[in-house]
């Protein structure tokens, strides 16, 4: 029987939950190309006292008391036309929890709060590698259209 998943959010008090699956994300793969130091650690405390982190919503999936998933959203609010749109930041599973369905229970859960809060789309860029892709081609009421751009500031 799969263990159950909670979806929690992530919060000051979850960060060593977060630091132990950040370092079993990078013994199950190491291609995660930036490390767990005490910079990365600090910018994370930091984050959570940091008013502009105020539009951001972060997700924790947990089996049992672990951490095994983690979705990151920001907010978009523009001017453009009032619109209130989210941007899919980051989305992650531990490779030995993947085809479980815990990306899903992320994506669910983050869809959910957004649509709650009168969010009316959430805005991705596709990782490049092929399991990223085909997850991302698979969401349901998902489309791919215009092309990403990243800009070095």
């Amino acid at each position: 029987m799969e263990e159950a998943i909670t979806i929690k959010p992530y919060t000051y008090d979850r960060l060593d939950d977060v630091l132990a699956y950040e370092r079993r994300l990078r013994e199950e793969e190491d291609v995660w190309g930036w490390e767990i130091d005490e910079k990365y650690i600090e910018d994370l405390k930091k984050s959570f006292s940091d008013s502009k982190f105020d539009n951001s919503l972060s997700l924790l999936a947990y089996a049992g008391n672990q951490v095994v998933g983690r979705i990151d959203a920001s907010f978009i609010c523009t001017r453009f036309d009032g619109s209130k749109r989210a941007y899919l930041d980051w989305i992650c599973v531990l490779k030995s929890y993947r085809h479980k369905g815990v990306a899903q229970c992320l994506m669910a859960e983050l869809r959910k709060r957004l649509k709650d809060e009168g969010f009316t789309s959430l805005v991705g860029l596709i990782a490049s590698n092929e399991e990223a892709q085909n997850y991302y081609r698979h969401i349901e009421g998902s489309f791919i259209r215009d092309e990403g751009i990243w800009i070095d500031l």
